[in-house]
């Protein structure tokens, strides 16, 4: 299985329905949270090209992009072969 990172914050609804996605894939992750730390958020939007909104999702070094991204590869049945290579 892949490594995957999601760069939250703890307010955020997006970052919780993302990583219950993950959860009810059962796809163990590595959360940085950002909460207060601009120096991470300005490495993740670097990371993420640009894209400074949370949550941002990482597979391996793969960028997959936002909670909408997420869902979109589910829903395109896309998600479950990226998160089991």
């Amino acid at each position: 299985m892949s490594n995957i990172t999601i760069y939250t914050k703890s307010t955020c609804p997006y970052c919780h329905a993302a990583k219950d996605l993950l959860k009810k894939k059962g796809a163990a992750f590595d959360e940085v949270s950002l909460d207060g730390d601009r120096a991470a958020q300005m490495k993740m939007a670097v990371r993420a090209g640009g894209r400074s909104s949370v949550p941002q999702i990482f597979v391996g070094e793969k960028h997959i992009g936002g909670c909408d991204d997420l869902y979109d590869l589910d829903a395109d049945g896309k998600l479950d072969a990226l998160l089991a290579a």
